[in-house]
């Protein structure tokens, strides 16, 4: 059970406190010790181990190998429990600060006990390195390899980017940017060297990540997100490796909701601003509220990751748009 999951320490000074920034830096490193959990020895896979004829047998009957690194979301959930229903190995990444209710957790817990389910909730805390490399280990430990990694979406900053400290605004370059870069660095050695390889990444639509008030950091966050993925789709198709940006209004249902956004530090320069622009936060926050994806949004962007995985190589697009058609661009 999840419950049953511990945190374990580790030493040495942290990423975050090789980095200036402060108290806050520093209290944030203490919290990233405890980091990397452990999945319970019940949970390993049984393609741990040799290189024998009976291992090699059973890896190529268990589909691809899968990393989704947001599975504390509940379009992460989602995507992990239908690729694991669809015969691949999912492993779903839960971070320290789920984003679903523990009902949530427990119905993939569930989920990952179901005998035909080949699903292993996995403890990955993508903000530290030392996490993501242990999950890498573990699961490669277990599979002998990763073929595919789906990064999910990070929280919505919503307010004037005055506001915004400037420990806020690498915190958030951080929950967008680094923690892609964090798995990428971890798995991308062993997909090069096999020549083989998919790098998943959802965006919301563009109607959305353009949004001018209020949303500006937002905006640039999921340019420099689908700037990033279009950089490595250039830098990795020599190597084999293929990546694809899946587009749904279901990554506003993880990072629009009220739990998924930011909101500025700076409460003085915020009055300031609310006094200038009367009413403008609260019809943000609305506006916000309209567009968070529904159920059914989430089925369409499930659907769309599954292709992309089942796609045989060569034919994946590199952009698939998992939308109403009003946000298709």
């Amino acid at each position: 059970m999840l419950g049953q999951v511990s945190y374990e320490k580790h030493g040495g000074q942290s990423e975050v406190e090789s980095r200036p920034g402060g108290e806050h830096a520093r209290s944030r490193a203490r919290r990233s010790r405890t980091a990397a959990w452990r999945v319970p020895a019940a949970r390993t896979l049984p393609c741990r181990g040799s290189s024998s004829r009976a291992h090699r047998t059973w890896r190529s009957l268990m589909g691809k190998v899968v990393l989704v690194t947001a599975a504390s979301t509940e379009l992460g959930a989602a995507t992990a429990t239908a690729l694991a229903g669809a015969g691949h190995t999912a492993y779903a990444g839960i971070g320290p600060s789920p984003g679903i209710p523990v009902a949530g957790l427990a119905e993939l817990e569930k989920q990952a006990l179901l005998p035909d389910r080949r699903l292993r909730p996995l403890a990955l805390d993508v903000a530290d390195q030392r996490s993501v490399s242990a999950a890498v280990r573990e699961i490669t430990a277990e599979c002998g390899r990763i073929d595919v990694v789906v990064h999910g979406t990070g929280p919505v900053p919503r307010g004037p980017v005055e506001c915004f400290t400037p420990y806020q605004l690498a915190q958030i370059y951080d929950a967008h940017v680094l923690t892609a870069q964090r798995v990428n660095r971890a798995v991308l050695p062993q997909m090069r060297e096999r020549r083989d390889g998919l790098l998943v990444w959802m965006l919301p639509p563009a109607d959305r990540a353009y949004e001018p008030s209020y949303l500006a950091l937002h905006s640039e966050a999921v340019m420099l997100i689908d700037h990033l993925a279009v950089s490595y789709a250039r830098e990795l198709a020599g190597f084999g490796i293929e990546v694809c940006t899946i587009v749904s209004r279901a990554c506003a249902t993880d990072g629009g909701g009220p739990a998924g956004l930011v909101r500025p530090d700076d409460s003085e320069t915020a009055w300031a601003y609310d006094g200038q622009y009367p009413g403008l936060a609260g019809r943000v926050d609305g506006a916000l509220a309209q567009q968070v994806g529904t159920r059914m949004d989430v089925v369409r962007a499930v659907e769309a990751v599954t292709s992309a995985v089942d796609s045989p190589k060569g034919n994946r697009p590199p952009r698939i748009i998992a939308a109403r058609p009003s946000d298709r661009a």
